[in-house]
C-alpha cells in the first residue's frame, strides 16, 4: 500500500544520512519514478527532503529536522514485530512479515536474531479460520454485506450482517456486525460460521458502536459452584480458575469454588473429570448430574 510504502521510505531516511532512489526502489520493489513520486507527496505533507544529483548524491532529510533519528524505540519495534507475526500466524501468509521488513528496514540492528516475544493466534481451525478472515476483512473494507449460516445454542439459521469489526477475544475470532435479522449489533463467533458468502449489496456505513466486550457483561456469572476434586486435578484448576480458587484439604482433596456463568457449560466441564470430582452445590444441578449419568449408564450397558 501507498502510505505503508511512504511511512517506510521516511523510516529509512530518519535512520540513514543518504539514500538513493535505486536503493528505494529495491527496498519496496517498485519503481524509480514510484520513489519520486512518494518522495514529492512526503515533501507536500511538510517532511524537508533533500535530493542532490552526482555520485555522493542523493535523497536525505534536511539536517535540522531531525530532532530524533529513531521513529519507534527498541523496545516499541518488537512488540510491533510480534504483533504482525501473530497475524501471520492466522492467515498462514507472510504478508505481515514481508510489511514489517520494509517498515524496520532502518532497525537491522535490532531486528535480528533478538527476538524473545512470539505470538501464535492460530488454532485447530486454521485451515477454516483464515478464508473466513480475508473474506470479512474484504467486506468490511468494500462495504459489502455478508451472508452465512451460523450455528447457536438455540440452533441453527441463516443471517445476514453488515460487518464492521473483526476481534480476538477469549482465545477466538468473532466479527461484529449489524444483523438484519435483529435489527441490531450482534457479535458471531467465527468458528460457528458455515457457508460464508460476500453478498454484491454495498450498505451505507452506520455509525457503529463499539462492542462492550467486558467479561462481567458477557459472562455474568451467578452460578455459585463449590466442588471437591481429587488431587491430581490441580494442574487444571490452576490452568483453568488459577491456584487461588481452590484449597487443600487435610485429606488432599481439592475443594473449589467459583463463580460460574452457563449451567451446560458447567455440566459439561464437571463430567470431563469423570470420577475426579463430586459436585457439592449448587443441589439443582448435582441432580441433573445424576440423572446424566443414569442416562449415560442405560446407554453403555450390555455392550454393542
Amino acid at each position: 500500500m501507498k502510505i505503508d510504502r511512504q511511512i517506510g521510505i521516511l523510516s529509512i531516511l530518519l535512520q540513514k544520512d543518504t539514500v538513493t532512489a535505486p536503493y528505494l526502489a529495491e527496498q519496496f520493489e517498485v519503481s524509480r519514478r514510484t520513489i519520486n513520486r512518494d518522495v514529492e507527496d512526503l515533501c507536500k505533507a511538510g517532511i524537508p527532503i533533500v535530493t542532490k544529483q552526482g555520485v555522493n548524491g542523493g535523497i536525505s532529510i534536511m539536517e535540522n529536522y531531525k530532532l530524533d533519528k529513531m521513529l519507534f524505540t527498541q523496545g516499541e519495534m518488537q512488540d510491533i514485530l510480534a504483533g504482525l507475526r501473530s497475524l501471520d500466524s492466522v492467515n498462514g501468509t507472510n504478508r505481515y512479515g514481508k510489511l514489517m521488513d520494509k517498515l524496520a528496514a532502518g532497525y537491522s540492528d535490532f531486528m535480528v536474531g533478538n527476538q524473545s516475544v512470539l505470538i501464535d493466534l492460530s488454532s485447530w481451525y486454521k485451515d477454516s479460520l483464515a478464508p473466513k478472515i480475508e473474506l470479512i476483512r474484504a467486506a468490511i473494507d468494500k462495504c459489502r454485506e455478508m451472508e452465512f449460516v451460523y450455528y447457536s445454542p438455540k440452533g441453527e439459521s441463516v443471517r445476514c450482517i453488515e460487518p464492521y469489526y473483526l476481534i480476538f477475544r477469549w482465545s477466538s475470532w468473532y466479527v461484529w456486525g449489524w444483523c438484519k435479522k435483529r435489527q441490531d449489533f450482534r457479535l458471531f463467533k467465527l468458528n460457528r460460521i458455515d457457508n460464508l458468502k460476500i453478498s454484491e449489496h454495498i450498505f451505507p456505513k452506520r455509525q457503529a458502536p463499539m462492542p462492550d466486550l467486558r467479561d462481567e457483561r458477557i459472562f455474568p456469572g451467578g452460578i455459585k459452584v463449590k466442588a471437591l476434586f481429587e488431587p491430581e486435578c490441580k494442574w487444571r484448576l490452576v490452568e483453568e480458575f488459577g491456584s487461588g480458587s481452590f484449597s487443600e484439604q487435610e485429606d488432599g482433596k481439592l475443594l473449589f469454588q467459583a463463580d460460574y456463568t452457563d449451567k451446560e457449560n458447567l455440566i459439561t466441564w464437571i463430567l470431563s473429570f469423570r470420577d475426579k470430582v463430586e459436585l457439592l452445590e449448587p443441589k439443582e444441578i448435582r441432580k441433573e448430574i445424576e440423572v446424566s449419568i443414569e442416562l449415560m449408564k442405560k446407554k453403555y450397558e450390555g455392550g454393542i
